[in-house]
């Protein structure tokens, strides 16, 4: 077992570097190319070089471990694998939105140890790891958070980061019986959404077609602030896919219980 602290501290000096190429670039004329032709998949300097950063001092100080990063895909080495989304929300990050953030994930074996959740412009900074609270850091203070209470859906706030991924998709039925009955419904947000369901802004959110590197950093944010991260049939969220990140555990229960057969 690697020692936890030193993992931690480490993945702070990925945040930073990250930090460091993406931060000048924001709210600046900055080149955006699509990496898809059937979609709008947008991709920036400011993506790939916080990865290269990211991924340069990984190499170096870790070279045993392997990497997972959204711009430059996979480097196998050992069970450790570091997992790195250098701006998760791209599309907010070119239209000078602040919800875009860079996730860091250290997993053992696919399991997620470790996460931080890194928004520079706002100053925001969250960690989680196994066994410890989520820790959320914010003009110099660094404070303790959890998730709220929420007896069921009819209270709830939820969020989704695009509506048009449930359209004639798994779950369509199931996504508007919670627009009808939640509280109140959000869009966009992308990893933002979970950070504020990890300090209680927010109670719920549903997603699908999400890659590993999109949610593993957030699992052990989440869970360490008190509330769950899984599937939509409750199993491991680890792998991306249809997932489900609830601050109280009636409300995952009522929602999983909507949403089980909608799983693929």
């Amino acid at each position: 077992m690697e020692n936890l602290s030193d993992l931690i501290e480490f993945a702070h000096r990925l945040a930073d570097a990250a930090a460091t190429e993406s931060l000048p670039l924001f709210r600046t004329p900055t080149r955006v190319d699509n990496k898809h032709d059937a979609g709008f998949d947008p991709v920036t300097q400011a993506d790939r070089d916080a990865e290269k950063a990211m991924r340069s001092l990984i190499e170096t100080a870790y070279p045993e471990h392997s990497i997972l990063g959204e711009e430059f895909g996979v480097k196998q080495a050992g069970p450790w694998q570091w997992v790195l989304d250098p701006i998760d929300g791209t599309r907010a990050f070119i239209t000078g939105l602040p919800v875009w953030g860079t996730l860091i994930s250290l997993n053992h074996d696919g399991d997620p140890v470790l996460g931080v959740f890194d928004q520079p412009f706002t100053g925001e900074r969250m960690t989680g790891a196994k066994g410890w609270p989520t820790r959320h850091q914010k003009d110099g203070q660094v404070v303790e958070t959890a998730t709220r209470l929420c007896s069921g859906l009819r209270d709830a706030v939820i969020a989704t980061t695009d509506h048009r991924f449930f359209l004639n998709a798994p779950g369509e039925t199931e996504m508007a019986t919670v627009l009808e009955t939640a509280r109140l419904m959000r869009y966009g947000g992308d990893c933002y959404n979970y950070a504020m369901l990890a300090c209680g802004q927010i109670d719920a959110v549903i997603e699908q077609g999400l890659q590993a590197y999109d949610i593993q950093a957030l699992i052990p944010i989440i869970e360490g602030a008190g509330g769950r991260v899984s599937d939509w049939q409750g199993g491991s969220a680890a792998a991306g896919g249809q997932v489900l990140a609830c601050g109280s555990a009636a409300l995952h229960e009522e929602l999983l219980t909507l949403f089980s057969t909608a799983a693929a």
